[in-house]
């Protein structure tokens, strides 16, 4: 059996080859801006799921209060072993 040859590897493409990306093509001043309203909007992400936790924590604390206000429930959700407090 004839042994099988190992293709050469490809030549890399230099530097100077690579086609021009859009970073490239940007001049830094604009590129500067579009990092900065990137900044911008993330912080403004940040600030919305901050308040979204702060509003779910409110209403949960609203129904907490709301429960212990409620005898039914809690008298359903009592420990049931009175003699320990007698």
């Amino acid at each position: 059996m004839a042994k099988k040859r190992k293709q050469e590897a490809a030549v890399k493409p230099q530097a100077a080859d690579k086609p021009a990306t859009l970073k490239d093509l940007l001049s830094s001043e604009v590129l500067h801006k579009l990092k900065q309203q990137s900044e911008e909007l993330k912080a403004e992400q940040r600030m919305q799921k901050e308040a979204e936790l702060k509003k779910e924590e409110e209403a949960r604390k609203a129904e907490q209060k709301r429960r212990e206000n409620d005898f039914s429930y809690l008298l359903e959700h009592s420990d049931t072993d009175w003699k320990k407090y007698k």
